[in-house]
């Protein structure tokens, strides 16, 4: 069976979608800064796509002929910023690019390292008598 055109109109599109979004744009490249710091940007990608088309007889048209085609497609792809990973030291905090946290989730997570940083900062930095491990 003959490839009908409104597959390969999709197939263009697909393929640059995929030559605009990969791996590399979720996660982003290592930024390492004169002080040891090492930024990782992570992104949240959205993408949109929409083909259609239509065959369309014309009046002097064969009975065998094939008819004309006309078609279209668009897509459309949002990049937005949500974190970057933060490793100095070796240790890793996830910074929120979030500004505006829109659920309840949401607002936990981004809270999550404060609030380890501020039990670190309340607990001992001793050897419990009973136990060997360190806090």
């Amino acid at each position: 069976m003959e490839k009908h055109p409104i597959g390969e109109l999709m197939e263009n599109t697909m393929s640059k979608i995929r030559e605009m979004v990969d791996v590399n744009t979720v996660v982003g490249s290592p930024i390492a800064t004169q002080d040891g710091i090492t930024l990782i940007p992570v992104s949240r990608v959205s993408f949109g796509f929409a083909a259609g088309g239509s065959d369309f007889q014309t009046k002097n048209g064969k009975e065998n002929q094939t008819n004309p085609f006309g078609g279209g497609s668009g897509a459309g792809v949002k990049i937005e910023p949500v974190s970057f990973l933060v490793i100095r030291d070796g240790n890793v905090r996830v910074l929120s690019a979030n500004t505006d946290a829109q659920t309840t989730v949401e607002k936990l997570i981004d809270a999550v390292p404060d609030i380890i940083d501020k039990v670190k900062e309340i607990l001992p930095n001793k050897k419990d008598e009973d136990s060997e491990v360190e806090v």
